[in-house]
C-alpha cells in the first residue's frame, strides 16, 4: 500500500486489499497442507466477490452522484476506484497464477486432476459427460438466443453464464446466445479416471459447452465462452418512511439481482466479437472487464476441499472441547450462581451457550428470554429453544437484525417463524443495526428474581462457532442484569438509562469510553508511569480512536494491536506511532474476537465485546462492551493475548508502508497461537521448538500481581 508522510491514515478500501493479500499468502504457504491452501484461494475469491458488491458498488455510486469529498486518506472516490480497479487486477492475476503455477500440478501429483478443457477429456470421459449431460444437465437449462425479437435477459447477480456466437444457417446471419449454469447442480462432475488411484474432475461449464451445439440445433455455434457479472448489491432504506421494515427489505432484496454491472469476468481467450457483444449488452467498459487465465470463480475450490479422500492432504478435524469445569453442562443456572464462566470458542464448544438458552426454555422458574439474533445458522438449535420457550409460555423477547448483510433473507424468514410461536420479535431502533450479542434470562428464585446473562464477541451461531475465534461470558451479576435489562428496554421501548452500571454501549456512550480510556493511558505515560494498551479486533479506521492512540504513542504508552482486517493507522512513524505495533493473525480459524486490556496504573482492566475501532460500529450501531472482572478469568485473557502477541508463525506485521509481512524466524520461538490453543484445551503439550527460543519473542503483559 502507498505511503503518503503527509496523510495520517491509510485508505480503508486499500487496507482491506492487503488483508486479502495476507489470505492469498496463505494459499501460496508452502508449509500448509494443500487442501487447506485451495480452501484459502477459495476465501479470497468470496471476499473479493463481496468487497466488489458492496464496497467497490458504494465507490461507483459515490463517482455517479458528483461526490467529492475525500477519504481520511486525503482520496476522493473516483481515485479510490481508480487505484481498486489498478489493484485488483493486479490481485486477481496473482490468484490464478498461485492456482495454475502451484496449486493445479500439485493437486494433479496428489492423485486430484482438475480437466480445464473438455477437449483434453478421454474418449470414455468424453462418452461419460455426455451422458451426464443429456440425464442431469440438459432438463434444467434454458439456453437464450438474442436477435431483434428476442433481447438480451437480465444475468443474475454473481452467476456463471456461457455466451455463444451461433450462426443462423437459414438466414446466414450471426447472433449471440446466453446459458445460465445452473446453481442448483454441483459445479464438480466427477469422472471415470483414465489412471488408477487418480481421481479426474471437470467443472460443469465444460460439460454444457461441449454441448452447446444440442440446445442450438438450428445454428452452428461459432465460439462459447464463460462470463460471469458481479452487481451493485448495496442498498439503502429510509427507515423513518418505511411502514414495514421486513416487507421494504424483502423488496430490495428482489431488486440486488438487478443492480448496475461493476464486474465483468471473462476467459482470456473469449473472442473479440462476443466480448464486445456482452460489452454492449450489460453496459459496461473495459475498466470493469476482468480477462481470467483459468477458471471463473475460484469459490468452487471450497467444494473440491470438501472432496472425501484427501484428508491426508489437510489439517486434521478439530473437535472443540468440553469447557473446563462445567462437566456435562446440566444445571447450568446452578453454575453460573456459583462464578462468572469464561468461554473460548472454538477451541471449547459453544455448547454451553446452547444449553442456557434449551434449559431456559423448559426450566419453570424461568419467566422471560431476551436475546439479540444477528446471523445465526440453517437449522439453529437456538432458535427452536426460543420456539419451545414461547410454546411453554415465557415471555420471549427477540431482536431480529433484518439490516445484516446477505443474512436479509435467512432473518425475515426467522423472523416469521419466531413470530409463529408467539415469540415477541422486535427489529430494532430507527436507522441504527442491532450487531450486540447478548441474551438475558429471568429467573424466580427462593430469594427472589435473578437474572442470568450471556453475553458475546460473536453471532449466536453454533456452526460458525467452530471456525470463528470469539469470546463469550456467562454471568449473574447484579449490575450487569441490571444494564441488561435497561439494553432490552432501549431497543424495544426507546428509553435511554440515565447511566450504566457496567456496560457501555454504542452509538451514544461507547467511543466516549474508549477515548477516556486511551487517554487515561495517555496521562499515566505522561506522569512517568507505566502504561499499555493491547487492542484486538477485526477493523481500525475510526480517526478519533486513531488520533488518540496516535496521542498516546507520543506520549510513550506502549500499544499493541491485533487486527485482522482493515487497519487504517501507520504503525512504527517516527515522531507519530513509534510505539504503535499492529500485527494481523490469519490462520485455519477466523480470528473474530474483540478484546480490550488497559494497564490502568496496574489495576488492569479488561473489556470485551461486539464492536470493532469502526465509525459504523461506534456511530451508527447498537454495541456492547463488557467489563471482566474475575481476577481469575482476567488472567486467562491476558494469557491469550500474550500468546497472541507471541505468535511467529502466523502473525503478519504491518510494515512502515501499510505493507505486511511474517516475521523472519531465525532464532526465534515458532509459534501458531491457534494451534497452541488447540493442543491446550485437548490438555497437549505445545511443541514451540525450544532449542530455537528466543524469550524477547514473548511480550509480558505488566500486572500488579
Amino acid at each position: 500500500m502507498a505511503d503518503n508522510k503527509d496523510v495520517l491514515f491509510y485508505n480503508r478500501e486499500l487496507s482491506w486489499l492487503e488483508f486479502d493479500k495476507r489470505c492469498l499468502s496463505e494459499a501460496k504457504d508452502k508449509t500448509i497442507p494443500l487442501f487447506e491452501r485451495i480452501k484459502f484461494l477459495s476465501i479470497t475469491a468470496s471476499n473479493l466477490d463481496e468487497f466488489f458488491m458492496v464496497r467497490i458498488a458504494s465507490l461507483v455510486d459515490m463517482v455517479h452522484a458528483g461526490y467529492k469529498k475525500k477519504d481520511i486518506a486525503g482520496m476522493t472516490a473516483k481515485e479510490q476506484l481508480d487505484a481498486l480497479i489498478s489493484s485488483t487486477k493486479e490481485f486477481m492475476k496473482n490468484q490464478y497464477q498461485t492456482y495454475n503455477r502451484s496449486l493445479l500440478p500439485l493437486l494433479s501429483s496428489n492423485g486430484l486432476n482438475i480437466i480445464r478443457r473438455h477437449e483434453d477429456l478421454t474418449p470414455e470421459q468424453s462418452k461419460y459427460v455426455d451422458k451426464v449431460f443429456e440425464k442431469d444437465i440438459y432438463p434444467v437449462l434454458t439456453p437464450m438466443a438474442v436477435d431483434s425479437s428476442r433481447p438480451f435477459p437480465l444475468v443474475r447477480n454473481k452467476s456463471l453464464n456461457i455466451g455463444a456466437l451461433i450462426y443462423d444457417k437459414k438466414k446466414q446471419i450471426t447472433d449471440i446466445a446466453t446459458v445460465q449454469v445452473p446453481s442448483v447442480l454441483p459445479r464438480i462432475v466427477r469422472l471415470p479416471s483414465s489412471t488408477e488411484g487418480v481421481t479426474d474432475i471437470i467443472l460443469l461449464e465444460e460439460v454444457i459447452e461441449k454441448n452447446l451445439n444440442k440446445l442450438f440445433l438450428s445454428y452452428d455455434i461459432v465460439c462459447a465462452h464463460p462470463y460471469r457479472i458481479m452487481r451493485n448489491a448495496d442498498f439503502s432504506i429510509d427507515e423513518e418512511d418505511t411502514a414495514d421494515l421486513l416487507k421494504e427489505i424483502e423488496k430490495q432484496l428482489k431488486k440486488r439481482q438487478w443492480g448496475e454491472v461493476i464486474r465483468l469476468e471473462v476467459e482470456d481467450t473469449m473472442d473479440k466479437k462476443l466480448l464486445k457483444e456482452l460489452k454492449g449488452h450489460l453496459g459496461v467498459n473495459d475498466d470493469v472487464v476482468y480477462k481470467i487465465n483459468g477458471p471463473l470463480d475460484l469459490t468452487f475450490l471450497m467444494k473440491v476441499n470438501g472432496m472425501e479422500g484427501f484428508e491426508h492432504l489437510k489439517y486434521p478435524k478439530y473437535i472443540p472441547c468440553p469447557v473446563p469445569g462445567m462437566g456435562d453442562y446440566s444445571n447450568i443456572f446452578d453454575r453460573i450462581r456459583k462464578k462468572d464462566i469464561l468461554l473460548f470458542h472454538p477451541y471449547y464448544e459453544f455448547t454451553p451457550v446452547i444449553e442456557f438458552i434449551r434449559q431456559a426454555a423448559v426450566d419453570p422458574d424461568v419467566l422471560a428470554i431476551k436475546q439479540t439474533l444477528y446471523r445465526v445458522s440453517g437449522n439453529s438449535p437456538i432458535i427452536a429453544a426460543l420456539e419451545q420457550a414461547a410454546e411453554n409460555g415465557k415471555q420471549v423477547t427477540v431482536l431480529v437484525e433484518l439490516k445484516a448483510r446477505f443474512d436479509e433473507e435467512n432473518n425475515i424468514a426467522w423472523a416469521k417463524k419466531l413470530e409463529k410461536a408467539g415469540c415477541h420479535v422486535i427489529y430494532g431502533l430507527v436507522g441504527l443495526k442491532t450487531h450486540s450479542k447478548i441474551a438475558l434470562v429471568v429467573r424466580r428464585e427462593e430469594d427472589g428474581i435473578r437474572r442470568y446473562v450471556h453475553l458475546g464477541t460473536g453471532n449466536y451461531n453454533d456452526q460458525t462457532a467452530k471456525l470463528y475465534t470469539d469470546m463469550g461470558l456467562l454471568t449473574c451479576s447484579d449490575p450487569i442484569g441490571e444494564d441488561a435489562t435497561a439494553v432490552f428496554n432501549m431497543l424495544s421501548g426507546y428509553s435511554e438509562p440515565k447511566k450504566w452500571n457496567k456496560l457501555a454501549v454504542a452509538p451514544i456512550w461507547l467511543k466516549d469510553k474508549f477515548l477516556m480510556l486511551i487517554n487515561r493511558e495517555a496521562e499515566n505515560a505522561k506522569q512517568g508511569k507505566k502504561a499499555r494498551i493491547v487492542a484486538k479486533m477485526n477493523s481500525l479506521c475510526d480517526p478519533k480512536v486513531m488520533n488518540a492512540l496516535y496521542d498516546a504513542s507520543k506520549a510513550g504508552v506502549k500499544i499493541d494491536l491485533i487486527v485482522r482486517g482493515i487497519c487504517c493507522i501507520k504503525a512504527g512513524v517516527k515522531g507519530l506511532s513509534e510505539n504503535i505495533s499492529v500485527r494481523s493473525i490469519v490462520g485455519n480459524f477466523l480470528e473474530h474476537s474483540r478484546i480490550f486490556y488497559f494497564y490502568n496504573d496496574g489495576f488492569e482492566d479488561i473489556y470485551m465485546g461486539s464492536a470493532d475501532w469502526m465509525p459504523r460500529n461506534l456511530d451508527k450501531r447498537v454495541e456492547i462492551t463488557f467489563p471482566v472482572e474475575d481476577p481469575e478469568l482476567k488472567k486467562q485473557i491476558k494469557e491469550i493475548l500474550k500468546i497472541q502477541l507471541s505468535d511467529t508463525l502466523k502473525a503478519h506485521i504491518m510494515q512502515p508502508d501499510g505493507s505486511y509481512e511474517k516475521q523472519d524466524l531465525r532464532g526465534k520461538r515458532r509459534l501458531d497461537s491457534q494451534v497452541y490453543y488447540m493442543e491446550k484445551a485437548s490438555n497437549k503439550t505445545y511443541d514451540m521448538e525450544e532449542d530455537k527460543a528466543d524469550s524477547r519473542v514473548f511480550i509480558p503483559i505488566e500486572s500488579n500481581e
